[in-house]
């Protein structure tokens, strides 16, 4: 289906390195994830920071701030120093929130510069045992006989996991009902069995 895809963003960043210092970085760093600590965007952050740790000689501090799709933690980065000190682990969901979210306090293409393609994350349909599909075909025929009963989780409103959703919705003509989390993640050991979408 949809991949989501990990960029790490800098505020300005391009324009710094052209002129930045040598002695870079000088003091600590920190990285903010618009996702709560075990998301998809928080692990590659989290190998990322540990490396620039050991390989720059300065500590690369995680800095967790969900919520609003990501927008309150691209807020926060946008308005930091434009120093090259605060990244940002910028999601699909940034860019998604940047054609719908029509009050946004920052320009996303124009207040954050690319560095890097971090990771590439598939999204992938689940379903708990108990619900008694176990394929795509299953869960829509399901839906179809209960409409706005089956409930299914997303990493937040505008996310790629919420549009796919929201496209099983209208492609298949059901009501699966969204129901967004703040720190959605796979639970290690979670009882659950792929539909066959990926």
């Amino acid at each position: 289906m949809t991949k989501g895809l990990l960029v790490v963003l800098a505020f300005a960043f391009a324009a710094s390195l052209a002129h930045a210092q040598s002695d870079y970085p000088s003091r600590p760093a920190r990285i903010v994830i618009g996702f709560g600590a075990g998301a998809a965007a928080d692990t590659p952050a989290r190998l990322l920071a540990q490396k620039f740790s050991q390989s720059l000689g300065q500590q690369f501090v995680i800095e967790n701030r969900p919520g609003a799709g990501s927008n309150l933690a691209a807020e926060h980065v946008a308005r930091a120093p434009k120093d090259g000190y605060t990244l940002f682990m910028g999601t699909a969901a940034n860019t998604i929130n940047a054609t719908i979210s029509p009050n946004l306090t920052f320009d996303f293409a124009k207040d954050f510069a690319p560095i890097a393609l971090v990771a590439s994350v598939p999204n992938v349909l689940v379903a708990h045992p108990s619900l008694g599909v176990d394929n795509l075909k299953d869960l829509i025929a399901l839906a179809k006989q209960k409409p706005e009963q089956i409930n299914y989780g997303s990493s937040g409103v505008a996310t790629t996991t919420h549009l796919a959703g929201e496209l099983i919705n209208v492609m298949a003509g059901v009501k699966l009902v969204h129901v967004p989390y703040q720190g959605f993640r796979l639970l290690q050991g979670a009882p659950c069995r792929s539909t066959g979408l990926a």
